[in-house]
C-alpha cells in the first residue's frame, strides 16, 4: 500500500501502478491521517528547532544527520508511523 497525499503528479492519469501496489488516497486536507507528517513533526521537535544555521549547507547537513539518526531507531519510526486504521490485508 502507498499512501497519496493531495500532489498533482499522484493523480497524473498516465501514472504506471505496478500490480503489486494498492494506491490509498488521502482525503484533501487532512495532515493527521499522512504518517509522514509525523515524520516532519518528530524531526522539528527532536532535532531541528530552536536552532539558527549560517548557511544552506549547514541546513542540509543538519536535516541529513536528523533523518539519519531517525532511521538508525526503526522502532521509533514505526511508532511514529503506526496508524490503528491501517492493517495487513491478507488475500
Amino acid at each position: 500500500m502507498l499512501v497519496l497525499d493531495g500532489a498533482g503528479w499522484h493523480a497524473a492519469g498516465n501514472l504506471a501502478v505496478p500490480s503489486n501496489i494498492t494506491l490509498l488516497p488521502l482525503p484533501s486536507y487532512s495532515p493527521e491521517l499522512n504518517p509522514v507528517e509525523n515524520v516532519w513533526q518528530y524531526l522539528r521537535q527532536n532535532q531541528l528547532s530552536i536552532r539558527v544555521w549560517p548557511d544552506y549547507d549547514a541546513i542540509v547537513e543538519t536535516c541529513c544527520q536528523a533523518w539519519n539518526a531517525l532511521m538508525a531507531m526503526p522502532d521509533r519510526l514505526a511508532s511514529i508511523t503506526h496508524r490503528e486504521w491501517a492493517k495487513a490485508v491478507s488475500n
